[in-house]
């Protein structure tokens, strides 16, 4: 019996060795225009800390509350085709040639997704793409069409390999039904995969499921401190914007006219919601600061509420993960392209180098890895996920992509002694959408330089005692040696990360 026993157990332990552990599963859940002040799991605002009291993000919350929440995540160009091109590529928009939203997206150049399909992962990207080409490297792809690739709230239309589809429903729901079939479908055991689970929500014009509509309904959001923005002491740029709720938001934006997509049944719900808040709004013909803060509610209620429509859509994919067993080999990533402005100086919309905009969300959670409710405090950004997501994958990684694995930091942050002490921005897209200035500049974990480059006007911000960006100190004496020192920091990121090309010299600090 003992030798019995005895022989039983060295065959198990000599066929676990000989097994090699699996490369794990890989799922990239992406959305749109998600500021990190509207996730929970970021916790207060300094210009408005009431808000976070009113976030409902259950589902994203248990991925930080499990995994790993990044605080000091940025994107390169915070606009919505480049920031996924950055993504895909490793590297910045001069470099993957997506400078603005108008570009085509060259699908043929190298991205990590097909890196990991010659590696052995099966890959698919479901959801919203907007790169204007078809997606390249994924073995499956199902993307939204309607609206020059931005989609729609509800009936969406997916293009894939085959030809197009016209779906009836909420979109976030939707594009959910297609994650979950593509992970049911994984039947190749040996073969690993990537998907990117990607969300139209919540970018413009925030339209929630039907269960949110009522979300918010009896409450007034409380408005953040510098709501009320007079521009001063900050470039010329700042009052050029047409990025203004006061000014700049349309009907549309305002649910005072109703989406153009939606079907009978739908708009009868929808005008049973909206339309006696509409009939009151006419009738108060409201003028002045009543009317600005009428619209800022309109808004910050309808993107919160199209937030809450998500979340609970990825809680769904979550719960799968959980069910099917997946979860245990499944790395799940969250983040979003950008971050967005909530009524942050009177704006919605993002684009610009202030914080608001510049923050991404990133969450983490590696099973075996990452320690549940950790904080990360390094500088990163989304030029670090290709590489980070090959380094995951135990992919190789191309010497030309420019970013940085974060998987060190994932591991044990506490031994990575050397990290990166400030990140580069570059946004091109002028004239264009909200008319935002050029500019480009460096972020430090408390200082930040902006130059305008076109106008030659430059911003400098301390962060710790000015964390919301009202007052430039460009001009302050006592900062002169710093932002010197910034300066050439600054010109050291361009000639390092090559962005010196076909911009013309407007000051000394350009050599």
């Amino acid at each position: 019996m003992t030798c019995t026993v005895s022989l039983v157990v060295l065959v198990s332990c000599e066929s676990k060795q000989a097994k090699k552990p699996a490369r794990p599963n890989i799922l990239f859940i992406f959305s749109d225009d998600h500021a990190t002040h509207a996730l929970k799991a970021y916790g207060p605002k300094a210009n408005n800390p009431e808000l976070v009291d009113f976030i409902q993000t259950p589902n994203l919350d248990r991925i930080a509350n499990e995994g790993v929440l990044f605080t000091n995540a940025f994107c390169t160009n915070s606009i919505c085709g480049p920031s996924r091109a950055v993504i895909l590529t490793g590297k910045h928009s001069h470099f993957n040639g997506m400078l603005n939203n108008d570009t085509t997206f060259n699908a043929a150049q190298q991205t990590f997704p097909k890196i990991l399909q010659r590696s052995g992962y099966q890959t698919a990207w479901i959801g919203k793409w907007h790169l204007l080409s078809d997606p390249t490297g994924f073995d499956y792809w199902s993307v939204l069409t309607r609206g020059n690739g931005q989609g729609s709230y509800y009936n969406p239309i997916f293009t894939e390999a085959e030809g197009q589809q016209e779906e009836t429903g909420y979109t976030a729901t939707l594009i959910t039904d297609r994650a979950i079939d593509f992970l049911e479908n994984q039947t190749e055991e040996d073969k690993p995969f990537f998907l990117a689970y990607s969300h139209k929500t919540p970018h413009r014009e925030w339209v929630p499921a039907p269960e949110e509509y009522d979300l918010y309904k009896d409450v007034d959001l409380p408005l953040p401190a510098n709501f009320y923005d007079e521009y001063e002491n900050r470039t010329s740029a700042t009052r050029e914007q047409e990025m203004e709720i006061a000014a700049d938001m349309n009907e549309r934006d305002l649910k005072l006219i109703y989406p153009d997509y939606m079907n009978e049944e739908q708009l009868t719900e929808f005008a049973a919601a909206y339309g006696p808040e509409n009939e009151a709004f006419r009738e108060a013909n409201l003028a002045g600061k009543s009317l600005t803060e009428w619209k800022y509610q309109r808004y910050l209620k309808d993107y919160l509420r199209s937030v809450t429509s998500m979340d609970k859509e990825i809680g769904r994919v979550l719960d799968y993960l959980e069910e099917s067993g997946l979860s245990e080999n499944t790395i799940v990533i969250y983040s979003s392209d950008q971050g967005f402005y909530l009524g942050d100086h009177g704006w919605y919309d993002k684009r610009w180098m202030y914080e608001e905009s510049l923050r991404m969300p990133l969450l983490i959670k590696w099973p075996g890895v990452t320690e549940a409710g950790e904080r990360i405090d390094h500088l990163v950004q989304n030029l670090d996920f290709a590489q980070t997501i090959l380094d995951m994958a135990e992919s190789p990684i191309p010497a030309d992509m420019q970013g940085r694995s974060l998987v060190p930091l994932l591991k044990n942050p506490e031994d990575v002694k050397s990290w990166r002490e400030y990140i580069y921005y570059h946004y091109y897209a002028y004239p264009d959408w909200h008319i935002v200035r050029q500019h480009y500049g460096i972020r430090t974990d408390r200082y930040k330089l902006i130059h305008y480059y076109t106008i030659d006007e430059w911003e400098f911000f301390d962060l710790q005692n000015d964390p919301n960006e009202m007052n430039s100190q460009y001009e302050d004496p006592e900062y002169q040696e710093l932002i010197t020192s910034m300066k050439d920091q600054l010109q050291e990121a361009r000639i390092h990360y090559g962005d010196t090309v076909n911009l013309q010299p407007t000051s000394k600090y350009h050599r």
